[in-house]
């Protein structure tokens, strides 16, 4: 009895032992110190992946008192005029989700605080308890526990909470484009003539990437096959002076997908403004902050990107900053660009929230335009939005006569749009200037900065094409894309008809895909409609007569410039047709493809890739290799996205 008296006391006496060991860990400074250095990596890894140090404390603060959502990306600066170092150099794509913190080994050695081993801390999710709470074990009813099981017993929770925070994810299927039926071919000897107006947007061609790199194949009608095409520079022979703007290049070759068809391919080049010559800029920064630009892939790219064209301006040129939620207001006053502090201090502050007031932006906008308005520089609003213009609209073709009738006063507009799920193209499509889709920091660099000039300075407006075929050599014709951009006949030499603007440097193709007279024919003949050949039709040397028209920038009268498509620019085999000229096919047919490929017959992505693969050519910005993994993305992507709650 008394040997068991004394066992019980002796066990008794270890666990207040052991108890009291415990309580004084937990409540030690050097428990603490174990804490505090995982806290501090928990912050410098907030720095390091977020745009700014503010906006990272703003939204390591709001994770804190809200449940699991979508965050708004915030920057704010609290000094007026001082860029961040983010904006000067920005990177949008995120850093790869670092490794989770090794909390156990922390726990091993908190006998040696000063010492801790190297972690690699993440940022508290919504909803989960702080490492400090996890370390410390502060939970009353498990103190009777060993202390390691115990905290490691709350780091499994703390992982399992993490695992549970739903990511963040665009919305699906609201996006809208302003694109039309595929053309058709048409008998040369009923309608042989085909007028179009230019078009240099690359919007799509960013869509359709954003689309594949989600591995999704984009929808039928965001693909435009003409600005897939002209994504890309050609090496078409440059114009010899600004004052004869435009050089056509032609040739004619067999059609890959189609035996006993042929191509024509129209390129056009404009010519480069030097550095030095190039007028001056006045510029509106037209900027939707409303809470749809949340997103890191919104309003963080768009000022990133903003940054980023400042950086490419001269002194001399101006800047305003116009935004949009709710109501609009100014933000920048008209400044001068050797103010680059000022400007990228107030780009910098931009937030997001509220609704989309997008007309009355617009109004503002263009008004701080002609309020500033230079008649010997290039004046132009940049609209930067995701397209989600709910609010201030009644009218959209009231919206878009405004547009066009403040372009008659030599304001252009360009459109840089973003974002996907609820993306809207329509006005882009009837901006009078550049429509670019930026998905991501690359593509601003693309479109800002290697093609600034191209973007903000043209060297002609209202461009027009007009192809006239010969009946005696071609039975049936079709233009591939362009179908939001026809013209009808009478619009060619009608100079109060709107059409396309180049810019400085620009490339601009088109295809024709043409049936020969001998050739296997699309459309049938009709019963009562046949005719004989004309006695004075025109040599059957010509495939085609080709007519553009443009004005200078700074004229309201066109001017007229033709070439015939004859058989001194045909080519018997494919492989003989200009390097460019078969890149350009290769790219026509994958935007047929995605379109449902109701003209490319059997010719699939392999062969897409052969004929890419063949003639890339030099490549030195990398697009046309980017392509070639696209095509490569379409073949195993997904019909569909699914939907999500």
């Amino acid at each position: 009895m008394k040997r068991t008296r004394y066992l019980l006391a002796a066990s008794l006496a270890c666990i207040v032992a052991g108890s009291g060991a415990y309580l004084h860990l937990i409540q030690s400074p050097q428990s603490q110190d174990v804490a505090a250095p995982v806290e501090q990596k928990m912050a410098s890894n907030d720095v390091a992946q977020a745009p700014s140090t503010v906006q990272a404390k703003k939204e390591s603060e709001s994770q804190k008192e809200s449940l699991p959502q979508p965050q708004t990306q915030v920057q704010t600066d609290t000094q007026a005029g001082k860029p961040s170092q983010q904006t000067a150099a920005p990177s949008v794509a995120a850093a790869p989700p670092p490794a989770k913190p090794r909390v156990e080994s922390l726990i091993a050695s908190r006998d040696a605080p000063k010492a801790p081993p190297a972690t690699a801390s993440r940022a508290p999710m919504p909803g989960a308890p702080s490492e400090k709470y996890a370390l410390r074990g502060r939970n009353d009813h498990m103190q009777s526990r060993a202390p390691s099981a115990l905290l490691l017993s709350q780091v499994e929770v703390f992982r399992d909470q993490r695992e549970r925070v739903p990511a963040a994810s665009e919305p699906v299927g609201r996006d809208k484009f302003a694109n039309a039926p595929e053309n058709a071919f048409k008998v040369a000897r009923d309608a042989p003539v085909s007028t179009f107006s230019i078009d240099v947007d690359t919007a799509s061609y960013a869509f359709v990437r954003a689309q594949l790199n989600r591995n999704v194949l984009p929808p039928a009608a965001s693909v435009r096959t003409e600005e897939l095409i002209n994504y890309f520079p050609y090496a078409y022979e440059a114009p010899a002076s600004a004052s004869e703007p435009f050089r056509a290049d032609v040739a004619v070759f067999p059609n890959p997908w189609a035996e006993g068809r042929k191509l024509i391919r129209i390129g056009v080049k404009g010519y480069a403004l030097q550095q030095t010559s190039r007028p001056r800029a006045n510029l509106v920064f037209l900027i939707d902050t409303s809470g749809s630009m949340a997103p890191q892939n919104r309003l963080p790219l768009v000022k990133q990107s903003l940054a980023m064209l400042v950086t490419q301006l001269k002194p001399e040129d101006r800047i305003a900053i116009v935004t949009y939620a709710g109501n609009a207001g100014t933000a920048l006053e008209p400044t001068s660009v050797s103010e680059k502090a000022k400007i990228l201090g107030t780009i910098d502050r931009l937030e997001a929230g509220g609704s989309t007031a997008g007309a009355e932006g617009i109004r503002q906008a263009y008004a701080l335009a002609e309020q500033n308005f230079d008649a010997s520089g290039v004046n132009r609003v940049i609209l930067a939005t995701d397209g989600d213009f709910n609010v201030g609209i009644t009218n959209k073709d009231e919206l878009q006569g405004f547009v066009e009738r403040q372009r008659e006063k030599g304001i252009f507009l360009s459109v840089l749009g973003v974002g996907a799920g609820n993306y809207n193209d329509a006005l882009a499509q009837n901006g009078n200037g550049v429509a670019a889709y930026i998905d991501t920091i690359n593509e601003a660099r693309k479109v800002l900065v290697e093609e600034a000039s191209s973007t903000l300075f043209p060297i002609g407006k209202d461009v027009k094409i007009q192809v006239e075929f010969n009946p005696a050599t071609v039975a049936e014709y079709r233009l591939i894309g362009y179908e939001t951009r026809l013209l009808n006949r009478d619009d060619f030499s009608n100079d109060k008809v709107d059409a396309g603007d180049v810019g400085s440097g620009q490339t601009v193709t088109a295809l024709y895909d043409i049936v020969p007279v001998d050739g296997p024919r699309v459309v049938d003949d009709l019963r009562y409609g046949a005719q004989a050949p004309a006695s004075d039709s025109p040599s059957p040397a010509e495939y085609a007569f080709v007519k553009i028209r443009y004005k200078l920038p700074r004229s309201d009268q066109s001017v007229l410039v033709s070439t015939p498509v004859d058989r001194a620019s045909e080519h018997g085999r494919f492989e003989d047709a200009p390097l460019d000229a078969r890149f350009a096919t290769s790219v026509a047919a994958f935007g047929e493809i995605l379109r449902g490929g109701k003209h490319t017959g059997r010719f699939g992505y392999d062969d897409v890739l052969r004929i890419a693969s063949a003639a890339r050519g030099d490549d030195p910005y990398g697009y046309r290799s980017e392509f070639l993994q696209l095509v490569r993305a379409a073949k195993t992507a997904s019909a569909m996205q699914p939907l999500r709650p």
